[in-house]
């Protein structure tokens, strides 16, 4: 008897250092990322776990979702967009391209005051009204000045140094987006477990709010929805998807989880990643898309419409508009 009882104590013993072991290493990678992030913490746009496909892409429900939360903090009434092209945008790959650019450039100066982004205005509260629309502030180039191995930190390095040499304004309504070639890896995750992300920090000048979005090109079947695509570069089509959903994050959320997410910290693109709703349609060369903005069609990622009045209720509802889902 005496001898089971002293394995048992023996067998408790090593179960208790491995399980120390376990946590330590838990809570040493998880307090890693916070570090580099910095605070307010990243929000990472997560992968498509339905993988690329050429058909009508997944639709989502059109029941509401669990209610997203107002929590206090500052919304962005009109964001104003910056671009850093980072790496090489003149290669012959066919997606890190000036053709590639110009498709990020028309979108991004349609999609203000469309009925896409005007789900945001649902938003609007505590003084702060979200108008849904967009200004497009300009852009600048960086030619891996971080080499092609990025970290979390150099993303608000590449922004700060870009403000503080006058190649990027400071605007305290920006959204500054670091958009990178597609022979350009982030290590703590792109293509791995993420395709894009937001935070908010303090460069030189001041707060920024600002993003990471990767050229899907370099994970089609994670980062991307199609391998053929509206505008025939599936790698900058699905960049597009993935720069719309941290846009409008970044709009109703700007220091992330101070002002829209849900209980569970879920911002309201997040609550309809990865569907496409019910108004899909097949453009000339066979791939879908869901929307046209300016003259270009795109497959862009529903969006969560608060406090709609919809099939089943009021409620919030991922929508591509107040009209259709």
């Amino acid at each position: 008897m005496k001898r089971k009882f002293v394995l048992g104590m023996i067998m408790l013993g090593v179960l208790a250092l491995l399980s120390y072991g376990y946590s330590s290493r838990t809570v040493h990678a998880q307090s890693e990322r916070s570090q580099a992030a910095g605070p307010p913490e990243i929000i990472p746009h997560r992968l498509n776990e339905r993988g690329a496909d050429n058909y009508s892409l997944t639709t989502g429900g059109t029941t509401p979702t669990s209610p997203i939360l107002y929590h206090g903090g500052p919304l962005i009434n009109t964001p104003t967009v910056y671009i850093v092209w980072y790496g090489n945008w003149n290669q012959g790959n066919g997606s890190d391209t000036p053709t590639g650019q110009q498709i990020v450039r028309d979108f991004v100066n349609a999609v203000g005051g469309s009925p896409y982004f005007n789900i945001n205005t649902s938003y609007s509260t505590n003084g702060y009204v979200v108008t849904g629309g967009v200004n497009n502030g300009g852009e600048t180039s960086d030619a891996y000045s971080r080499g092609t191995r990025l970290k979390d930190a150099d993303i608000l390095t590449i922004i700060n140094a870009k403000i503080n040499a006058s190649q990027l304004p400071y605007d305290a309504n920006g959204v500054y987006f670091v958009l990178t070639s597609s022979d350009v890896n982030e290590q703590s995750g792109f293509c791995r477990l993420y395709c894009g992300w937001h935070t908010a920090g303090t460069a030189t000048a001041g707060h920024v709010r600002y993003s990471f979005v990767g050229n899907a090109n370099r994970c089609l079947s994670g980062c991307a929805a199609q391998t053929t695509s509206p505008n025939s570069n599936a790698g900058v089509d699905g960049m597009i998807s993935v720069i719309a959903h941290e846009l409008e994050e970044a709009t109703t959320d700007p220091d992330p989880r101070s002002g829209w997410a849900d209980s569970g910290g879920a911002e309201n693109a997040d609550k309809c990643a990865w569907t496409f709703g019910h108004a899909q349609y097949q453009v000339g060369n066979g791939s879908w898309a869901n929307m046209t903005l300016g003259s270009r069609n795109f497959l862009i990622q529903r969006n969560l419409f608060h406090n709609l009045i919809g099939p089943n209720g009021l409620g919030d509802y991922c929508m591509v508009n107040a009209t259709q889902n």
